[in-house]
């Protein structure tokens, strides 16, 4: 006797019985009251689109509000950064309840997670795991902690979801997604071709890069802020193991490797050299090939946690970062 595996999902209780949300085929669903979310509630009290769960690599699940009007809960507690869900969780939107229901992780299978059957295992890994050329950026809010003992827990909410939202924006219109949304901070990946990186689609990550940082400073405009945000960022290109763990015409990557870890530390270095941004020596290589002044990034050697030696990155300003992208000619 053949038994069938739990998969994780949402059940939505109502007067006509349980609804079933399966958390299966994807690694992100949308919840709102617009019609392009995965799961559309319809309740007025909930925002076009208000929330986002996304599944990590390691089978965890995230809830991440979209800087909806009313808030998310998660067990009666609204949820101003990403928060770890757990069997069993309920997650309130508006009027609406949901139970999330979620194995645990060591008893899940391939199939159970919205992958393949075991028969079909060893072709999946080998076709939908591979080696590529990326570009990692990593960007992260500065002074956040401070902004949190500051702010009202629902305005701090409105915020980072803001910013979630807004980010994502961002990145799709310039040719990637957000792989990670990290408490405070995003991680997006460009997959490059085999033949390397072009002039234009360097340019084209250092303009979402511009972007971000002129979305981040005019959110004091929109929220009562102690402070105008800032953001500092870590831009990395090398090679990577990535993974397409979607479906049909929503492919859904991840990355792995020391072009991963880089990025982050090299964000990480920007306060040490007090810099908005630090490129990783392969992303300052493609990007001063387009014949721009390459002083516009000064060099410097940084020590990065779990590495041996000390790292070569070139690091400037967001002002610095605009310099350049006039002098390309695209902004």
């Amino acid at each position: 006797m053949v038994t069938s595996q739990p998969v994780p999902h949402l059940i939505l209780r109502n007067e006509s019985g349980n609804r079933y949300l399966s958390l299966a085929g994807s690694n992100c669903w949308t919840v709102g009251r617009g019609d392009d979310n995965n799961f559309v509630l319809p309740d007025r009290w909930i925002s076009r689109n208000h929330a986002m769960l996304q599944r990590m690599e390691t089978g965890e699940f995230y809830l991440i509000d979209l800087g909806s009007r009313n808030g998310s809960f998660v067990n009666g507690r609204r949820v101003s950064v990403p928060v770890t869900l757990q069997n069993g969780d309920r997650l309130t939107f508006g009027q609406t309840e949901l139970e999330f229901y979620c194995p645990p992780i060591e008893h899940m299978t391939d199939a159970s997670m919205g992958g393949v059957p075991d028969s079909e295992e060893f072709t999946a890994t080998a076709t939908l795991h591979v080696r590529r050329l990326i570009s990692v950026l990593v960007v992260d809010i500065r002074d956040f902690t401070v902004m949190t003992r500051q702010l009202d827990e629902k305005v701090l909410s409105e915020v980072i979801g803001t910013w979630f939202r807004c980010a994502g924006d961002i990145i799709r219109e310039y040719g990637s997604w957000v792989d990670k949304y990290i408490g405070d901070a995003i991680m997006a990946v460009w997959i490059h071709g085999a033949q390397g990186v072009s002039h234009d689609e360097m340019i084209r990550i250092a303009h979402a890069l511009s972007a971000l940082h002129k979305m981040t400073s005019q959110l004091h405009e929109r929220y009562p802020l102690p402070f105008p945000l800032r953001v500092g960022a870590g831009l990395n290109t090398g090679y990577a193991m990535v993974g397409n763990t979607g479906t049909g015409d929503r492919p859904d990557y991840t990355a792995l490797g020391d072009t991963v870890n880089a990025a982050f530390r090299l964000e990480s270095s920007t306060k040490q050299i007090g810099m908005d941004v630090a490129l990783g020596e392969t992303t300052y290589k493609y990007l001063a090939a387009s014949g721009a002044n390459p002083k516009l990034f000064n060099q410097y050697t940084v020590s990065m946690k779990g590495y041996d030696s000390p790292t070569l990155t070139y690091a400037g300003s967001f002002a610095d970062l605009n310099t350049f992208l006039q002098i390309t000619g695209k902004v």
